[in-house]
């Protein structure tokens, strides 16, 4: 299969070109310099004769920045506009799979329940934006959204986070891009990546608490969320590994 990335050098691309490449896919990879996410024509023109679409791009904001609402502005914009000119040019270039990265803090809390696709969700701040990234995705025909826990472990930056006495659910990047991977195979649809783990044994340290967009934006990481993977193990066989 040809398969085409975007984010090739991020913290997921970088684990996951040398899988899809190990697994016998050939693979082609977006050059900014060239060919703008944002620009449907550069991207229709990129995409074409590729069989797939896996697109992991992001712009989390690292340490201090994270705290501040503007901060997401550029991660946002990825996942909702870039989402959207993706969807639209493979749709245009004839591809037939695009799987598009997401986080699964869009649930509300669950408390100690299982939560699996079909769990009631409640994005709040800049996590709602994974939600566009989702209907932009399954527009497509072949569309996979991927909803990721917190990325911990290798190269992994992630935002502080609040803790509590409930779940929450986390993957190592490399466990990531192998679902990214796996989900080429997989039904088009929502998958959640992650495994669910007890946020008191983090040993993550409580943020203070912030007030208006900063609250809404971190209130999610407060929230109990068991999340399971069972679907995606189920229709690919993908298991976390570390």
């Amino acid at each position: 299969m040809k398969v085409f990335v975007i984010g090739a050098t991020g913290v997921l691309g970088r684990e996951a070109v040398p899988r899809l490449r190990a697994a016998g896919h050939e693979v082609g990879v977006l050059d900014r310099h060239t060919t703008s996410m944002f620009d449907v024509g550069q991207l229709t023109a990129a995409f074409a004769g590729h069989d797939a679409v896996v697109n992991l791009a992001t712009r989390i904001p690292l340490s201090a920045k994270a705290v501040l609402a503007r901060a997401w502005a550029e991660n946002n914009r990825i996942r909702t506009e870039g989402s959207a000119a993706v969807v639209e040019a493979a749709t245009r270039a004839g591809v037939g799979r695009v799987v598009q990265e997401g986080i699964s803090f869009v649930y509300a809390d669950g408390g100690d329940r299982e939560l699996d696709e079909s769990a009631p969700i409640d994005p709040v701040g800049h996590v709602a934006s994974s939600v566009t990234a989702q209907e932009n995705v399954l527009r497509h025909p072949g569309g996979v959204f991927l909803r990721f826990g917190l990325l911990m472990g290798g190269d992994a930056m992630s935002p502080p986070v609040l803790v509590g006495d409930g779940w929450m659910s986390v993957v190592h990047p490399a466990d990531a891009a192998a679902a990214a991977v796996a989900a080429l195979d997989a039904p088009p649809g929502v998958y959640n990546v992650g495994t669910p783990v007890l946020k008191r044994d983090t040993g993550i340290t409580r943020l203070p608490r912030f007030s208006g967009k900063l609250a809404a934006s971190f209130e999610v990481f407060g929230r109990s969320q068991r999340v399971v993977s069972t679907k995606l193990t189920e229709a690919t066989g993908w298991k976390p590994r570390r």
